[in-house]
């Protein structure tokens, strides 16, 4: 939490003066200071913008710093900024939800689309003639991942070796998928929020709320 309101803090310092300024860095310390001023700086300025209230946050350091009372406990700042997180986690969510349900939309329109019951989307790139995997089985596939504006997050093409994993082990879009392909066909799958990871996203290539697409090729079911 310290270390929380020293990086608002200092970031409320620099904002106040956006031009050049001479610094005298005369010891280690002095560097060491400033260095850490500027990285915790930029990760404020990344994660808050310039929306803060900075007096605020000069005022509780202070407090905090000289031991007076504050306004509110460790505990109750460490609650709101857990709210306050969750809350952007959310409203990232929805707009990703909205934009990912027009992407669908769009899908669904085109020749050669289908929409399973669950809304999985999917199109027959090449067929098989190989046996459908069935759901306790272990598959391995080639696959490449995108976001909805084209970015790729993952491909077992760009690592140069097919993926392995029990169907049972995966999202369920990709579940659900894989049983509808022969081995030896190539689908490209489009794959609702609600089917791939939520809310929660997964690490920093997934959003919260995102819909993925994916081609997936499916080389084989490998023995139980």
């Amino acid at each position: 939490m310290k270390k929380t309101i020293l990086a608002a803090a200092l970031l409320a310092a620099a904002s106040t003066h956006s031009h050049s300024q001479d610094v005298a860095l005369d010891t280690d310390n002095d560097k060491l200071s400033y260095s850490l001023g500027l990285m915790i700086g930029e990760r404020v300025l990344k994660n808050y913008g310039d929306t803060l209230n900075y007096d605020l946050i000069l005022q509780a350091m202070k407090a905090q710093h000289t031991g007076a009372e504050t306004a509110m406990t460790l505990d109750g700042a460490q609650q709101t900024l857990q709210e306050q997180q969750q809350k952007a986690q959310a409203a990232r969510a929805e707009e990703a939800k909205q934009m990912g349900q027009k992407f669908l939309d769009d899908n669904a329109a085109r020749e050669g689309v289908t929409v399973t019951d669950s809304g999985l989307q999917y199109e027959v790139l090449s067929e098989g003639d190989g046996p459908k995997p069935a759901l306790e089985d272990t598959v391995s596939v080639h696959y490449v991942g995108t976001l909805t504006d084209g970015r790729t997050f993952d491909s077992s093409i760009d690592r140069g070796e097919p993926a392995a994993f029990p169907l049972q082990s995966v999202i369920p879009g990709w579940t659900e998928g894989l049983q509808l392909m022969p081995v030896g066909s190539k689908y490209r799958f489009v794959i609702p929020s609600d089917l791939a990871y939520g809310e929660r996203g997964a690490g920093q290539s997934i959003g919260p709320g995102e819909t993925l697409i994916f081609e997936v090729e499916l080389l084989e079911i490998k023995a139980n």
